[in-house]
């Protein structure tokens, strides 16, 4: 594979595995550090990119979603989605440092959207949470091969 394979490959993966898509982006990141033939630090600065500009993604669907809550075809309830606006509205903006977690953090960055989260604000926090979490593997990663 070539180098710019690798970290094209890693960025998609990660923007990918940002969205309400299913994707798991960790595992690419690990599996290229182990290989040895990447800059650890740079495959970090990729994979948190592109996991932040899909999670930019998520709050650009939650910017446009409100409007069509009320369709019949819409894939969130009317319950739920009033869940989640309270939710959100209990916790704020501190919420988005958990958007690096599993199952929850894809949704939190939608419904942050959704509540007009200034963008200056979701990027800061959404980048320290992203950021964080690749670099926390990839010290772990490093740590237990080194």
């Amino acid at each position: 594979m070539t180098t710019l394979a690798a970290y094209a490959g890693l960025f998609a993966i990660s923007l990918i595995a940002a969205t309400i898509l299913p994707a798991q982006s960790e595992a690419g990141l690990v599996a290229l550090i182990l290989s040895g033939q990447y800059s650890t630090l740079l495959l970090v600065v990729v994979a948190s990119l592109g996991n932040i500009l899909g999670s930019l993604v998520n709050w650009l669907l939650g910017i446009g979603i409100e409007r069509f809550r009320h369709k019949r075809w819409f894939p969130v309830g009317e319950v739920a989605l009033d869940r989640a606006q309270r939710w959100y509205r209990r916790y704020g903006k501190w919420s988005l440092l958990a958007s690096w977690l599993p199952i929850v953090g894809d949704p939190i960055t939608v419904v942050a959207g959704v509540m007009r989260e200034p963008l200056p604000v979701f990027l800061l926090l959404v980048t320290i949470a992203k950021t964080a979490r690749y670099a926390v593997l990839a010290v772990i990663t490093l740590g237990i091969v080194g």
